[in-house]
């Protein structure tokens, strides 16, 4: 359809409304209550325009279709004027309180109130007042200013998918609320205060702290899951105050989760700013050189085949890749990334990764999850296979406890033997994965952290194999990651070499020191009391706690980083602060100790580090490049073993504290304290 908008001649796709129109003629047309990702309300008014050859009277753009050869006006003397009159409308009530208000520099309201609103007000009765509403933790209530744009309740029932907000009488009356007052539930709660255009909803724990013209802007990526989202790090001096998603339409589309936005008070908390050094009883604190003489001490002369080194959740690739150059310069093969054992294959990439991609979600025509849930492991991803149920009422069925997804699931029986059935054609999902042309199998992380993990893996890949989910134009097979560092790891190699002991045999006494690299979530309990425990991280967690010597490492804020996501989306961070006190980068601090130990590592600098590593690996030469892929060789990984009677677990108990960062959070405690019976993946 052809379009002129403002004596501009553009062309639009059939469906497009007028105010899409007026955007594809590069024509800026103010809206409150409109957003591109949500169903269109008509609200505020503020979009109107004027339409040649209709009834003469100003339109709402964002209500009203586009038609072939319609002419549009979007600054006409009427539309000025009826833009006016609403911008009043809508100021009647609004309080005066943009000195006191955190949206103040970004709000909406404000900045078109410039353009149309009127220097003094006719208005001369009192201002209505509205009581605040208590959301939880989380999302800040000052309802007087609210105007009634209903983004945030059509946000919460579309995107979340927890109709938990709504409103409440009609006119003057009307409000803006839970109906029972309660804590918002979802994952995906703090968007609200994005598409809020006022003040009405803003972050609680931001509340005063800062102006955005205070504020430093780094792009990143978030670390806190396997998801990668695109965020903005906000900074004054060495704090980290705010992050906020990034635009980026193949991964997060302009959504980030609770987690990734509010655990970054726990950046601040619990922090290793010197290092340490375990004297009898008691870790000392020490200089750098103590500390890497003392690991000289106790490594020097010891067989390469008794140490090991672990590497944790949060590890950027450089300092994954330091530490393997530094075990095989040591002689060690005992390497894994894999703290929670799961039995994933490195032979070919797509047996670990989301092969799919997760824009790759909305061409899928029916799911089968096994041993997930992606509501809490991957909020993003989980509220991406919603969009896709919305748009077509795909079937989807879980293996594993029983979980809301917020869309329709049919929770099959929690046993190995329906996963066996479905392969084999005799269990009943079977025909609708058969029917379906597009099929896609999720398969999380509790379902391969098994005593049978490797067995699960290749009857998974099987059954995808069985049910066209693996040809040339499409690539079904998933594996669903929680852990950022997990896909870099594994693409470079941190695994057991030969005669190497993994995770479980280097925590059951296979090895006499041993390096934890950020690795926080292993279960240190077993660890022989004997075993020299150097451990590099950024807080003082777990494995700190067991440490006999510990190096200050940085935090994802403080250093330059990749990261490889779920999809294997090789993504960097950017540094947006310093470290606290002595705390260095980790590549940097092992660099020092192979120095130290007289196995100096070939690099001196990031950049050759970097240029070592993707030399090895020139997968991790393409940034934020992920092309689209169907499966050549449908050849599975080995099955070793037999799949045992075990129900399918969950790899998260907790949403709300799943690291060292988020377990240092008093916001996420007081999250897991208000909200724990949604956090706890047993729901």
């Amino acid at each position: 359809m052809k379009v002129t908008v403002d004596g501009i001649e553009v062309e639009v796709p059939p469906g497009s409304n007028v105010l899409q129109a007026c955007e594809a003629a590069g024509k800026e047309v103010p809206r409150f209550c409109y957003h591109e990702r949500l169903s269109v309300a008509g609200n505020c008014r503020m979009c109107l325009v004027e339409i040649e050859k209709a009834p003469p009277k100003p339109f709402a753009s964002c209500a009203y279709p586009a038609a072939d050869g319609m002419v549009v006006h979007t600054d006409s003397p009427m539309v000025r004027a009826a833009r006016r009159a609403v911008m009043e409308f809508l100021l009647i009530n609004h309080p005066l309180d943009c000195p006191i208000c955190d949206q103040g520099g970004e709000c909406d309201l404000q900045d078109q109130a410039v353009g149309y609103g009127m220097d003094h007000s006719r208005y001369d009765e009192n201002k209505r007042a509205v009581r605040d509403k208590d959301l939880g933790p989380l999302v800040k209530t000052v309802m007087t200013r609210c105007i009634h744009c209903t983004r945030c309740i059509r946000f919460s029932t579309e995107i979340a998918g927890v109709s938990e907000l709504g409103a409440t009488g009609r006119g003057e009356n009307m409000e803006v609320g839970t109906y029972v007052e309660k804590a918002l539930s979802s994952e995906l709660s703090g968007n609200l205060i994005d598409i809020c255009p006022v003040g009405a909803l803003t972050s609680k724990p931001y509340a005063f702290v800062a102006r955005p013209w205070e504020l430093t802007k780094t792009d990143s990526v978030d670390v806190m899951d396997a998801v990668g989202a695109a965020i903005r790090v906000d900074t004054r001096g060495p704090e980290v105050l705010r992050i906020l998603p990034r635009l980026n339409e193949d991964v997060n589309e302009e959504w980030l989760a609770d987690k990734s936005r509010f655990a970054l008070d726990g950046l601040r908390r619990r922090r290793l700013d010197h290092p340490w050094v375990r004297r009898g009883d008691k870790l000392i604190k020490a200089s750098w050189t103590e500390a890497f003489d003392a690991i000289k001490t106790r490594l020097s002369g010891m067989d390469g085949s008794k140490i090991g080194a672990i590497a944790g959740d949060l590890c950027d690739v450089e300092s994954m890749v330091a530490l393997r150059d530094l075990m095989a310069a040591l002689g060690s093969p005992n390497l894994d990334c894999r703290q929670d054992g799961a039995a994933l294959d490195a032979s070919r990439r797509d047996f670990y990764t989301f092969n799919t991609t997760i824009a790759g979600i909305e061409e899928a025509d029916a799911v089968l999850m096994i041993g997930t849930n992606p509501r809490i492991e991957a909020p993003l991803i989980n509220a991406r296979l919603r969009k896709r149920w919305l748009q077509n009422q795909m079937p989807v069925a879980l293996i594993g406890e029983p979980a809301d997804l917020t869309y329709k699931v049919e929770m099959l029986e929690n046993r190995t033997a329906t996963l066996a059935a479905i392969a084999a054609g005799t269990h009943p999902f079977a025909a609708v994965l058969k029917a379906a042309k597009r099929p896609m199998l999720i398969l999380g992380q509790a379902a391969l952290a098994r005593a049978d993990g490797a067995a699960v893996l290749a009857q998974a890949w099987s059954l995808a194999a069985a049910y066209g989910m693996l040809s040339p134009e499409w690539h079904g097979f998933n594996v669903l990651h929680s852990a950022a560092a997990r896909v870099g790891g594994m693409d470079i190699g941190f695994l057991p070499g030969a005669s190497g002991s993994s995770v479980a045999e280097m925590l059951a006494g296979s090895v006499e020191a041993l390096w934890l690299l950020g690795a926080d979530e292993a279960d240190l309990s077993k660890l022989p009391s004997t075993t020299f425990v150097i451990y590099q991280g950024h807080h003082g967690d777990r494995g700190a706690g067991r440490a006999d010597v510990i190096l200050p490492g940085c935090a994802y804020t403080e250093k330059d980083g990749t990261w490889v996501n779920t999809e294997g989306r090789v993504q960097r961070g950017q540094r947006a602060g310093d470290p606290p006190g002595q705390a260095r980068d980790d590549w940097a601090i092992l660099r020092a100790v192979s120095a130290a130990l007289g196995k100096p590592l070939p690099y001196d600098s990031l950049a050759a580090l970097r240029k070592s590593m993707e030399a090895k690996h020139p997968m991790l030469r393409d940034i934020d490049s992920l092309p689209r892929f169907g499966c050549a060789d449908t050849t599975g990984p080995a099955a070793n073993g037999q799949l045992s009677e075990m129900p399918f677990g969950v790899s998260i108990s907790n949403y709300y504290m799943t690291d060292p960062i988020s377990r240092a959070s008093a916001t996420m405690a007081a999250c897991t304290e208000a909200l724990s019976g949604h956090a706890m993946a047993a729901e």
